[in-house]
Formats: structure tokens, sequence, C-alpha cells
């Protein structure tokens, strides 16, 4: 174990562990170390002990009892084969048969619709399976699915994680035990997990350029309160640059950094107009702001509400542009100037990579992709 090699560690133990089976340590029908005994003997996660013990139930060198343990298989009695009616279903997944679990904190027609759409193409045609699972936005739910959805057995992770200052301590385990895993949106700093996201600090240089174009100088940033997730400072950073780049002051006394409704689980009637109030009081307190630049859909609404409740006009006095909007035909919401991310074909790679870590395969440690920017009815030139 101590050698200098390239395999994996699950690799290593099950080789292992394949050794003092064929060399007798453990006889025909003893019972070899647990998950948790394996992780703590070789200092590893139970997730590498775990891919260590399904190499060797797949080579058919244990056989894995519930609630008992594994133990050295017996060829002559363990694998008889035995006829199951065409028509049985079975009441776990097939050992043949790729799942890749997904964990999302929600979706909608804002976003997330797209990103599923392009994943379960993807699998259709890998000829695999797609598991899902919404964790709204709640580390501790995100933590419990991935926890099942490794209990379950599928064979990749892709996880759209959950704002906070901290990745659970789950994701990390993926991480460190080398699971199949891709990160949709965010990506961990400093860490060899791979990830898909948009370039969100060229998109948000690109809608503040736009709203510069049309003659706005003081705009207002709207945002949840910071925090450590990389979606959220890459838009702030590219807001800052755009602002450098075009030789104009950035002005943070006109941003608003801790709206709360939108946040998981406090999207409520209450919050929701606490927020409005905030941005109304915010409005009157600066009458220098002609744009708004919402850092998602829902804080543009929330932005919206405020603005047409002060008797303001949209974009005539306040313009607002934001992150991701619903489409608008056949009855489909207001059309926000917005930067639309290329949800489907992340969706598609995220598969892709998912599939090529499982055959061992090298992907791309950051993969940041190019989005558009969509022209609605609530931006125009400034007045002011």
């Amino acid at each position: 174990m101590n050698e200098t090699s390239s395999k994996p560690m699950y690799e290593k133990i099950f080789e292992a562990v394949k050794n003092q089976i064929l060399t007798k340590v453990y006889a025909v029908g003893e019972r070899i170390p647990s998950e948790k005994e394996l992780a703590e003997d070789y200092k590893v996660s139970r997730i590498t002990s775990k891919k260590a013990l399904e190499l060797l139930t797949n080579e058919r060198l244990i056989v894995r009892k519930p609630g008992r343990g594994s133990f050295v298989a017996d060829p002559d009695t363990d694998f008889v084969t035995v006829n199951v009616p065409a028509q049985a279903v079975p009441s776990a997944l097939a050992s043949d048969m790729t799942t890749i679990g997904l964990v999302i904190t929600d979706f909608g027609n804002s976003y997330g619709t797209g990103l599923i759409y392009g994943m379960e193409e993807a699998s259709r045609e890998h000829d695999c399976f797609l598991v899902l699972r919404r964790s709204f936005g709640v580390p501790a739910n995100e933590e419990l699915s991935i926890q099942k959805l490794l209990h379950l057995g599928v064979d990749g992770l892709i996880v759209f994680p959950a704002q906070g200052e901290y990745f659970n301590e789950e994701i990390l385990k993926l991480v460190i035990g080398r699971f199949p895993l891709v990160l949709i949106d965010r990506h961990l700093k400093g860490v060899s997990a791979a990830s898909i996201s948009t370039d969100n600090a060229a998109a948000a240089r690109k809608a503040t350029a736009y709203l510069f174009e049309l003659g706005h100088r003081h705009i207002s940033f709207l945002s949840p309160p910071p925090t450590d997730t990389t979606a959220v400072e890459d838009r702030i950073e590219g807001f800052i640059q755009a602002h450098a780049e075009h030789g104009i002051a950035v002005d943070r006394e006109l941003w608003v950094n801790d709206l709360l409704s939108t946040l998981p689980n406090s999207f409520s009637g209450n919050k929701i107009e606490q927020d409005i109030e905030k941005l109304m009081v915010h409005l009157q307190s600066h009458p220098e702001i002609t744009a708004m630049f919402a850092i998602e859909y829902n804080i543009a609404l929330l932005a919206k509400a405020a603005v047409e409740r002060l008797g303001l006009r949209i974009p005539q006095d306040i313009s607002i542009i934001c992150f991701d909007s619903p489409p608008t035909g056949l009855g489909g919401g207001y059309a926000f100037t917005h930067i639309r991310q290329n949800e489907e074909e992340m969706g598609r790679l995220a598969v892709g990579h998912v599939l090529s870590i499982m055959q061992g395969k090298t992907v791309p440690n950051k993969m940041m992709l190019e989005a558009e920017l969509i022209i609605g009815d609530s931006t125009d030139h400034a007045n002011k």
C-alpha cells in the first residue's frame, strides 16, 4: 500500500483484500472487514472502501449480506443461477445499469429546467439513467440526498451545491475518495473537483457594459447577503471590472446586498414585502439611480414591484437587468433584459464528464461556458 503508484486507493484496497482471499488469509464463508473497518485500516473515506468492496463483489470473490457484512464467496453455492420471470421488477438498481445521481437546489422556468433537459438528453444518448433529488438550497438536505443516492448505488454524481459559506462534508468526501463527481454552477477553491458553470464574471461584465452603452452611470447592484459562493462572487467581480474598463467609479452606496426573501426557506409573503419596502426606501434615498442589476430573476421581480409602487416607469425611469428569465411566449412572464445561461449544454457536458471520469479519463477541472445577453422590455437609455 506504500508503493508510489498512480492507481486509485480503492483499487489498491481491492488488490490487497483479493490477495488475502486467494492466499487463504480469509477462508470461504469467512467475514472480511466492513466498509468502516477498511476505511479506518487504510485511512480513507467510506466511499473509497465501498468502491473496493464493489470490485470484489463484481469479481465474485465476496458476497454481501445486508445487515451481516461481506463474506468470502463459495463459487459452488453462492452463484447458482435462478430463472427470474421476465416481468419481474428489481427492487434496487440493476448492477449492469449505469446510473447518475443529480442533487439540484431546485428548478423552474427561469433556471434549472434547461439543465435537467440537457442531462436527460445526454443520459439517453449514453444509455444511462438519471436519478434526481432536490435540496431546496438547504445544506442538510443536500448532504442527506448525497448519502441516500450513494446508498442506492449510483455510479456517479452531479451536484448543484446549495449556497453557503462552505461545501458540505459529503462533497469533500466524494472529492477525497475520487468518486465520479461533477459540480454545476460552482467550483471548489483549491480542490481538484470537476466543475461546469457559466463564465459569470464575463456575463456580468457584458450586462453592465450594455447599461453603460445606454448612458447609465448610477447602477444599483442587488443581491442576497454576500456568501463564499463562487457564482455570486464572480458576478460581483464582473460588475466591478466593467466599471474599471469604462473608467467609471464603483459606488457601493448604491448597492443593496441584504435581500433575504429569495434565500432557501425564506420565500414568504412577509419577507417579500420587507424586501420590496427596503428597495423602495433605497430608491427614494438615492434618486440618482437609473438602473438596477439584479443577481437573479426573483430579485428582479422584487425590484420591478418596488419601482412600480413608487409610481415610476420601467424602463423610462428605471432600467432593470438580471441573470436568467423565463420564456415570455404563450403567456410567460415579464420580458426582462437578462443574461441567458447555456443550461442545456451545461447539462449535457455534466453527464459526459461523469461518464468520462468513470472510464478513467481526464476531464477539465474547471469549464466555463459563455452566456448570451437577451434584450427585453426592461432597459432603455438613461434620462437623468
